[in-house]
């Protein structure tokens, strides 16, 4: 092996590869090379290379440029730009870590959205704007949010944060997840009986679950038969979560109020979609929680300290459970 294919972190950079939309490289590349310095680490940042065999870690979007991980053969991680990685963890190219990008700006920014959005349907507004008709409608005065329960269904970094912030405001929460959890202020449950309960007595369901082979259409029409009638559903989790089918006859039906979505299973949602013209349907253009540049090129760089020391990468993906 040549001197210069020789691993050597005292006379060698780390090499990193940006592998992601095209106009994204300039966006990131300041942001990840300040950092890198500022931890004392001497790298080499492209988006492109002619040598893949030098390369040490890759920061990639899951549908970024590169499908093929195979010629890689230096690499020590897969650095995943998204939370969501189910792609990359199908890929069977790679064989080395994914990390998920697990951010506290992106975690502000969902808990934010999460909440507004609750407050919107808990409060009205949807009513009060509708009804500027110069009459004082004291009809719609709120209940106090004690009244009202949400169900988040998903209890990962997302999903903790959301449910703790909205339980401070005073709302029942309950937390539904695949594994059991225990935290404070939320009613955990977890199983087929425990969804199925916690979806029955909830007015807003909130869905933050990753999307895995187990959550792929979790949200069904047998399971929408177990909706309290007249609940709301707001999704910023996976679009994948959702059969659409179904959503759209419980939202016909009246069994569903209305359905708030950031997250769709065709994005952009096509033009031609029902979605777009139902009067009980609030679409979002996937902009509950982006990934903030300066805090997510943190979390990258940290995972690149720890791998040129030897130590665990952070938020490792886990191909059994499929995130």
């Amino acid at each position: 092996m040549s001197s210069f294919m020789r691993r050597d972190i005292e006379t060698m950079p780390v090499r990193l590869l940006f592998s992601a939309a095209e106009q994204l490289y300039p966006v990131w590349h300041g942001p990840l090379a300040r950092q890198l310095e500022e931890c004392g680490i001497d790298a080499e940042i492209s988006d492109r290379t002619d040598h893949p065999e030098t390369i040490d870690y890759i920061a990639c979007s899951p549908n970024g440029p590169i499908s093929d991980f195979k010629p890689f053969s230096r690499l020590k991680a897969v650095l995943s730009l998204w939370a969501g990685v189910e792609q990359l963890l199908d890929n069977p190219t790679i064989h080395r870590p994914i990390a998920r990008m697990v951010d506290s700006g992106m975690t502000e920014s969902m808990t934010a959205w999460v909440v507004g959005q609750t407050l919107r349907h808990h409060l009205g507004l949807d009513r009060v704007i509708a009804n500027q008709d110069g009459t004082w409608h004291r009809e719609l005065l709120p209940a106090l949010p004690r009244a009202t329960t949400v169900a988040v269904l998903g209890l990962g970094q997302l999903g903790r944060a959301s449910a703790a912030m909205l339980s401070s405001l005073n709302f029942r929460v309950i937390g539904w997840s695949q594994r059991s959890k225990d935290l404070r202020g939320i009613e955990c449950r977890t199983g087929r009986d425990g969804l199925e309960s916690a979806v029955a007595e909830a007015d807003i369901i909130v869905l933050l679950l990753p999307h895995t082979k187990a959550t792929t259409n979790l949200v069904d029409a047998t399971l929408l038969t177990k909706f309290k009638p007249g609940a709301m559903i707001i999704n910023s989790g996976r679009g994948a979560l959702i059969d659409e089918d179904a959503l759209l006859d419980a939202l016909t039906s009246g069994r569903i109020a209305h359905a708030t979505l950031d997250v769709f299973q065709t994005e952009p949602l096509p033009r031609e979609h029902p979605f777009w013209m139902h009067p009980h349907v609030t679409v979002s253009p996937h902009i509950a929680a982006d990934t903030p540049v300066e805090t997510a090129a943190a979390v990258i760089v940290e995972n690149i300290r720890r791998g040129e020391h030897g130590m665990d990468f952070l938020y490792l993906a886990d191909k059994d459970r499929g995130y």
